[in-house]
């Protein structure tokens, strides 16, 4: 534990630009722009999602969520697929491929993670 809270604070905001830096340059090296990372990251965290639950979890815009969906589509990443109960909703899933570089990312980032776990613990509660 840091005995100064700012000092763990500043290590904190320290070590999180670290790990989206290092993120992006993860993201790169698979062929994913970092938008795409964390459209894989959100779409891979659930079984299935919509358009419009990424809409809010990654706080763009409709139109801006409906493209990076179509790229990822083109590109393979995630397959779209009807919902048998309602015709005006289309599920979003992870394609092999998609899922394979996803994992490929979050192996390459596990000491970053590992790093700002610790960092995160420094902070202390509250």
């Amino acid at each position: 534990m840091v005995a100064n809270p700012y000092e763990a604070a500043a290590s904190f905001h320290s070590a999180l630009r670290s790990f989206l830096r290092e993120s992006e340059v993860a993201a790169r090296s698979q062929g994913l722009t970092p938008r795409q990372y964390v459209l894989l990251l959100q779409v891979g965290s659930a079984e299935q999602t919509t358009v419009s639950e990424l809409v809010d979890l990654l706080a763009l815009t409709q139109s801006t969520v409906t493209e990076l969906v179509q790229r990822a589509v083109r590109a393979e990443l995630v397959s779209r697929t009807p919902s048998p109960s309602d015709a005006r909703v289309v599920h979003l899933r992870l394609t092999d491929e998609g899922r394979a570089r996803l994992q490929r990312v979050f192996d390459q980032l596990g000491g970053e993670r590992h790093r700002l776990r610790a960092v995160i613990d420094d902070l202390g509660p509250g």
